[in-house]
């Protein structure tokens, strides 16, 4: 085995939302047993850059990107009902999203071509004009168009195993042919779309694939539909780079859903992504914290995913 990247910066945990669902105790937990894992000298922990607001506009308006700083540096306490915001969100946000623009580059460039992004706030639901669902800016959306736009890929997949659906992703390349995302979700919860009907737009009609699954659904399911539908059709897009919304919220014991997948579920998922990277994309693949609300479940379930990782990675 070779290493893997971890990007992460103490900052995330000065993002401080109190007792609400999506605190600071999720990263520590993360933090503290990726330190003690079994391959833990495996693993090269870097220190990201503050997002560029140059890139944060490639995915949302620079009206918004100004809204958000102006409502944190004023002292506001939440953007939305469920977004909680301190006056160290800021400075947060900003490095999220620059570890996963980092983690892109670097893999991009052969550097670490295996990353795990440790951050938090996280991004999926964030749209170009609106904070949801505890998200400010969409990480792993920016880094999908910072690797089109600033480093020429031609084609790039985003996977989203969240339990929620992911629309702010899902709309920020409903028209863009260049990047196919894919989300597995809980139906019925929690934005209320990703309906199997919305496959893209446009010159882009085809390239958005939602899986809504039903409650219970376990390690069995998730793996079937990874193997007879998400793996075959991403062979077929042949991306240059596999990016993953990794929100690890579907678990058994996570108590804002009601999936039933485990940490040997999500082992599962990312061993057949990374056989997939191997084939197609030189083994390029960049994931980044979404949710997870149980911090054992969150923890172990970081540590099977880095952990499959770590086993294909090169460099």
């Amino acid at each position: 085995m070779s290493h893997v990247a971890i990007y992460y910066d103490p900052v995330f945990l000065r993002h401080d939302t109190g007792s609400h669902p999506e605190n600071a105790h999720r990263l520590e937990a993360i933090v503290s047993n990726l330190k003690s894992a079994p391959f833990a000298d495996k693993l090269s922990w870097i220190t990201p850059a503050p997002a560029e607001i140059s890139d944060i506009e490639l995915v949302h308006t620079s009206e918004y990107i100004r809204h958000i700083e102006n409502e944190i540096k004023s002292g506001a306490q939440y953007l939305d009902a469920d977004t909680v915001v301190c006056p160290m969100s800021w400075d947060a946000a900003l490095m999220a999203t620059g570890a996963v623009v980092d983690a892109v580059r670097s893999s991009v460039e052969d550097e670490h071509i295996k990353a795990f992004c440790a951050v938090r706030p996280p991004g999926h639901h964030a749209e170009a004009d609106k904070a949801m669902g505890f998200c400010l800016f969409n990480n792993v959306a920016i880094g999908a168009r910072y690797a089109t736009s600033r480093l020429g890929l031609g084609k790039v997949a985003i996977i989203d195993f969240d339990v929620h659906h992911g629309n702010g992703t899902q709309n920020a390349f409903y028209n863009d042919p260049s990047v196919y995302y894919i989300s597995t979700h809980q139906e019925y919860h929690y934005p209320g779309t990703g309906l199997a009907n919305e496959t893209g737009a446009s010159n882009a009609t085809g390239t958005n694939m939602n899986i809504p699954m039903h409650a219970d659904d376990s390690d069995e399911e998730f793996l079937s539909q990874f193997d007879e539908h998400i793996i075959p059709t991403l062979r077929k897009f042949s991306p240059e780079i596999i990016m993953v919304s990794a929100g690890f919220d579907a678990h058994v014991d996570d108590p804002l859903a009601g999936l039933s997948l485990t940490e040997e579920g999500y082992a599962g998922m990312t061993r057949r992504l990374c056989d997939l990277a191997d084939e197609v994309c030189g083994g390029r693949l960049v994931s980044a914290l979404e949710g997870g609300y149980d911090p054992r479940a969150l923890a172990k379930s970081v540590e099977a995913h880095v952990g499959e990782m770590l086993k294909y990675s090169i460099g």
